[in-house]
């Protein structure tokens, strides 16, 4: 499981393999989620304080806000998955 963390942010990990979206939090439909999981208690702040600037959708419906860009955390996904598969690949040699 540890081998799963991706960090999102301010010394904020996640496991990777829960995560289904990760969204610009500017469009309404996208507030309206954020609102929804805030009323629920399934959403997660990882800001500090900062501004928003990306909306991670987990399979268990929590919501988890970041302040790093979308694509820096998708960037950062995929270099974990690309260090796991070359790691696998490795293992089997």
């Amino acid at each position: 499981m540890l081998n799963n963390l991706v960090n999102i942010g301010f010394g904020n990990y996640m496991n990777s393999t829960r995560v289904i979206t990760i969204l610009s939090p500017d469009s309404a439909p996208v507030k309206r989620l954020k609102e929804e999981a805030r009323a629920e208690r399934k959403l997660v702040d990882a800001t500090y304080g900062r501004r928003t600037r990306a909306v991670i959708i987990t399979d268990s419906n929590h919501v988890i806000l970041s302040s790093i860009q979308p694509e820096t955390i998708a960037h950062r996904f995929t270099e974990y998955n690309e260090q796991n598969f070359k790691l696998k690949e490795n293992i089997t040699k």
